[in-house]
């Protein structure tokens, strides 16, 4: 079992170098100029958008953190017009202090701010626990009988993956130790001789520690790489994610005895509380949200980093997903708190399997959707069919009873599936959530290249990636044509999706061909220059109340 574990994680080393990637802008190009399915933005901007956009666009980015003083981000950073920075007074009456660039729902007013938290699942665990736990079963009937059975498998779930992680931690912690070991032998092995080809073959092959480090220093020697150390060095920094991933899990996610919403100093179980938090809007750690951010309106002109979809946007920052699950009561704030300070577009790159209070998260949505806000949500990474499991917050308003659903959705809702920049069976990301009812058309979400903190850039994967693609594609053409209602805007994009008629690999690995269609409503792709020639031909019906100013 360990030597099969240690030649596992060495051969996905090996290959982590060579993963491919798209081209750094594909998201933005034209499958029929460029060769790439993106949404062709660049072609709209060059053939279509030949006069000025009429209105800029507020779009909310609710996340995990924006760094708002990003070199690619910081001049389009949505800015309160009634609140004066750093005099420590709430100048707008809003409710909220210093809320400059928009609002931290998972902070503390003495600043420290939640970064890792339980999964749903644990904290649904642990309220069951306390009414279940010495419960005797045979007296248990009705409502009280489905809860208890809900209980049971949330503890199974929780112990079950806390376990794995426990042991999937050691594992890795033992193979970092086991190869480092063989790098040292090795080393020791070589002495004062360089590390190449001719040295290493005339090395002693009774030590298997020293053939272990030979054969792992071999794969580097292939790639250029001369140094032990700096074999050492790429190897522990790539050990380090998967290290640090199941060791959240194991600390935080599912451990029903950590809890940091001490840490907000609310009261939680009051739902309804709205004004908690700070205004630190990047938090501890602002990578995924910095990087949607980006996607959607990256300054285009400044001739640095990327080109973001929109070109007259400002992005409001709102915080309320940490390292581990999103809270509704945050959620639903964080929607209120866009809603009211005048955000047109909201995205949210952010889900979960379980829903703490469901309705909470519904009321705000149809209080954006009754204020003509488009509310634009990843569908998950999960290769899961959104028809048939879970992944809140979603369109569709719970109705009365235990963990009921209704038919009633949400009219200006937009659910994205991740669209992948290789061609044919490859097209669709393997890891993208889809479903024929919930999920209404797809987006770039692969290898995208776009704005992390501390004006950096790099790539990332995701419908996390493909939400503000769309997002970005609805407020490109909202700030041209912003008579359209919000309903309208949602319709326009999936009316003039790209149809893909051919059949892509199943997302989930085991390489089951299925039509593209049968993966979406639309069994679209967003195409934003179809989306621009629609619009010109649609009168808008945006509600004088909801008229963007």
């Amino acid at each position: 079992m360990k030597t099969k574990l240690v030649a596992l994680m060495l051969l996905l080393l090996w290959h982590t170098a060579d993963a491919q990637r798209g081209p750094k802008n594909w998201f933005n190009l034209d499958k029929e100029k460029d060769g790439i399915n993106g949404m062709s933005t660049e072609r709209t901007y060059d053939e279509l958008a030949d006069h000025k956009p009429q209105k800029t666009i507020i779009v909310a980015v609710i996340d995990g953190g924006v760094d708002p003083e990003h070199e690619d981000l910081h001049d389009i950073m949505w800015r309160n017009p009634g609140e004066i920075a750093g005099n420590g007074i709430d100048d707008d009456h809003n409710g909220y202090i210093d809320d400059v660039y928009g609002w931290n729902f998972i902070g503390g007013k003495d600043g420290r701010n939640v970064d890792a938290d339980q999964l749903e699942v644990t904290r649904l665990y642990v309220k069951f626990k306390k009414k279940f736990a010495h419960a005797d079963p045979n007296q248990l009937k009705g409502k009280a009988r489905k809860e208890y059975e809900y209980y049971l498998r949330l503890k199974e779930e929780v112990n079950t993956k806390r376990e794995e992680a426990k042991k999937q931690l050691d594992q890795m912690m033992e193979t970092k130790d086991r190869i480092h070991t063989a790098l040292d032998a090795l080393q020791k092995a070589l002495g004062d001789k360089a590390l190449a080809q001719a040295n290493l073959d005339s090395l002693p092959s009774d030590d298997p520690n020293v053939m272990m480090g030979a054969g792992i220093a071999r794969r580097y020697l292939a790639d250029g790489v001369t140094s032990i150390d700096e074999i050492r060095k790429d190897i522990d920094d790539q050990l380090e994610g998967a290290i640090d991933y199941f060791s959240t899990q194991y600390k935080y996610h599912y451990n029903p005895s950590f809890d940091p919403r001490y840490i907000v100093g609310d009261n939680y179980n009051d739902v309804h509380e709205r004004y908690y938090g700070n205004n630190n809007v990047k938090g501890p750690d602002a990578f995924h949200g910095t990087h949607v951010a980006g996607i959607i309106g990256a300054i285009r002109d400044n001739g640095i980093g990327i080109k973001g979809v929109a070109n007259n946007v400002r992005i409001m920052a709102v915080r309320v997903v940490p390292d581990g699950d999103e809270r509704d009561k945050d959620v639903a704030n964080g929607i209120r708190y866009a809603v009211d300070n005048g955000a047109h577009i909201i995205n949210m790159s952010f889900g979960k399997s379980y829903a703490w209070n469901k309705d909470i998260v519904d009321q705000a949505v149809k209080y954006a959707e009754k204020h003509g806000v488009l509310l634009v949500h990843a569908a998950g990474n999960d290769a899961k069919n959104n028809d048939f499991t879970d992944n809140f917050p979603n369109d569709m308003y719970r109705k009365h009873g235990f963990l009921g659903l209704g038919r009633k959705t949400c009219r200006s809702w937009m659910e994205i599936g991740a669209l992948s920049y290789k061609s044919g069976e490859d097209a669709v990301a393997s890891f993208s959530n889809y479903g024929k009812k919930n999920v209404d058309i797809f987006a770039p979400g692969v290898s995208i290249y776009s704005t992390t903190p501390d004006n950096n850039y790099g790539d990332a994967s995701g419908t996390s990636m493909a939400s503000p693609s769309a997002a970005g594609a609805a407020a490109l053409i909202l700030s041209y044509f912003p008579d359209l209602s919000a309903r309208q805007l949602k319709e326009i994009i999936e009316k003039s999706g790209v149809p893909q008629n051919y059949s892509v690999k199943k997302p989930g690995g085991d390489g089951e061909l299925v039509p593209f269609s049968s993966l979406c409503k639309t069994g679209a792709t967003v195409n934003i220059y179809k989306a621009f020639q629609l619009a010109a031909k649609t009168k808008g019906k945006r509600k004088r109340r909801n008229r963007i100013k």
